[in-house]
């Protein structure tokens, strides 16, 4: 087995997560699967290369058989059949006591988007959820007492590990930086797989930024070769995989087939689904250029056919379907709260009646109104497996049908992306990866989107409703307003080097694929 080194400083009770025997094992999956992992991300480049030249995806057809043959995931274990209210966010003490006590049916324990990966929070997620998961976790903040209640059901843990794309600096395995999921997947599962069987639940996670079925193969084949490492059931782990890129909408099934012993369900990642969709096709001309993301919504022909299509796929093959994010803070201000719970309870009820057995939200008090909508579809049931939607058929036109959306690009679009990307970035180097923006929960995500539509923007000469042509001169202009706005509102020493990294990623000459890269070197 390959030598691994801590390189990252110490960090409080990181010593109980970093333990010779968790390294080692951390070890053991590097050394099986990194050089895989770096194929297919050679093989992600070759692909886009040919979305590139071609300006088309279409279903696999060597992948025919597994679309047309009868096959089910396996059944879902009864801490995971009820997923009616998910509730998102990252692993810092007090947002795990408050996702676990907020009445969602499972939290989404993010390490990922809603994370900035400094080493002291990738340490201290893993104690804050080993913590959780045997019931001692508290706080004491601001003269305040955090603790798990007792009158309430907690909700289900289910971790999201960083994508394929991370890596980790501050862990070497034999000279090189190890893979980032697999560290935050092979600690949380090394520390907690029998703790979290002991007591009724098992280890879940979320899967994100998946490119393809082969990538699936790889999480199955790393989930069999843990379970058996420890000794424990195939089977028992359980994953949903994020539906967030366009490729993958292509693949769906594809994707329940590889990981079909240890598949959960698939869920709509609405705004990384848009970032994919503008990333794959930003050199494809007009027919891809979307307006504001702002009216862009789930009911665009393109966003209604990849919702419909995965509601099929996931009841097709026993799977559960869970909805996007509702991403709304409760205001203050009562009218905007008024107008934004309304939107919300739309979007809900249109989920709910669509065959979504849940849906997200990133706020403990949006978890009452996702429950209503669903509470109304569902009744006493805990999930609509059994709407199989016979009546969706989705073809590869549809999925790829971006001109129809309604909207255009404007001015305040692009201040809107502007300033929201910088503050998003500023927050993200700061350490917090779950920003509260105006009045949204914004993740990396929103910077992705914004920064990638301004770079589409640019490079296709859009016109604005002002009768302004988009050009790199125009986006500096306006990120020296919006730097200029934010003096004394974002930290100084967050604020120049955010502008920086935004004007990089989004004025480039090569488009940077994930911006979270070149943030990653900024931070420590």
């Amino acid at each position: 087995m390959s030598d691994v080194r801590v390189l990252g400083h110490a960090v409080e009770r990181g010593d109980e997560v970093l333990t010779d025997d968790a390294l080692r094992f951390v070890a053991g999956l590097h050394d099986a699967f990194a050089a895989r992992r770096d194929e297919l991300l050679e093989a992600r480049g070759r692909r886009r290369e040919e979305v590139a030249r071609t300006g088309r995806l279409d279903f696999l057809p060597e992948t025919r058989e597994v679309r047309e043959s009868d096959w089910r995931v396996a059944e879902a274990p009864a801490a995971l059949r009820d997923r009616r209210v998910e509730i998102t966010g990252p692993t810092d003490r007090k947002m795990t006591i408050n996702a676990l006590n907020s009445g969602a049916k499972v939290w989404l324990a993010d390490l990922e988007d809603a994370n900035t990966p400094h080493w002291d929070n990738v340490v201290s997620g893993q104690v804050n959820l080993s913590d959780a998961i045997r019931g001692t976790i508290e706080l004491e903040s601001n003269g305040k007492h955090y603790a798990l209640r007792d009158d309430v059901e907690h909700a289900t843990i289910v971790v999201r590990p960083r994508g394929w794309h991370l890596d980790e600096r501050n862990i070497e395995v034999g000279g090189r930086k190890a893979v980032g999921a697999l560290v935050d997947f092979g600690l949380y599962f090394f520390h907690n797989a029998r703790e979290l069987l002991s007591r009724g639940k098992g280890p879940y996670f979320y899967l994100p930024k998946m490119e393809s079925h082969l990538e699936a193969r790889l999480w199955n084949d790393v989930f069999t070769h843990a379970e058996k490492e420890l000794g424990i059931e195939h089977g028992t782990i359980r994953a949903t995989v994020l539906i967030e890129t366009i490729p993958a909408a292509f693949e769906m099934e594809e994707i329940l087939y590889e990981l079909r012993e240890h598949a959960s369900g698939l869920n709509a990642g609405r705004w990384d689904y848009l970032f994919s969709v503008i990333k794959y096709f930003r050199d494809a001309g007009e027919k891809f250029i979307l307006p504001d993301r702002n009216s862009v919504t789930m009911t665009a022909p393109f966003m209604r056919a990849y919702t419909e299509l995965l509601v099929r796929t996931c009841h097709k093959r026993g799977a559960f379907a869970i909805g996007g994010m509702a991403a709304f803070i409760p205001s203050k201000d009562p009218e905007v709260t008024e107008k934004a719970m309304a939107k919300v309870h739309d979007d809900k009820a249109r989920e709910a009646a669509d065959g979504f057995d849940g849906s997200w939200v990133a706020h403990p008090g949006m978890v009452a109104l996702c429950r209503e909508e669903f509470d109304k579809v569902l009744g006493e049931k805990p999930n609509q497996l059994d709407r199989t939607r016979e009546d969706v058929s989705v073809t590869a036109d549809q999925l790829l049908d971006v001109a129809a959306t309604e909207g255009s690009a404007t001015r305040a679009g692009l201040r809107g992306a502007v300033d929201v990307g910088v503050r998003y970035i500023a927050s993200w180097l700061g350490g917090n990866g779950a920003a509260g923006i105006h009045n949204l929960m914004e993740d990396a995500a929103t910077a992705e989107i914004s920064r990638s539509q301004i770079w589409q923007w640019v490079r296709n000469g859009v016109v604005l409703d002002t009768g302004e042509t988009v050009t790199e001169e125009l986006v500096r202009s306006v990120l020296a307003d919006v730097r200029s706005e934010l003096q004394g509102v974002v930290p100084a020493e967050q604020l120049d080097p955010a502008v920086e990294l935004f004007q990089e990623v989004a004025l480039a000459e090569t488009f940077p694929d994930f911006l979270t890269l070149p943030a990653y070197e900024r931070i420590r």
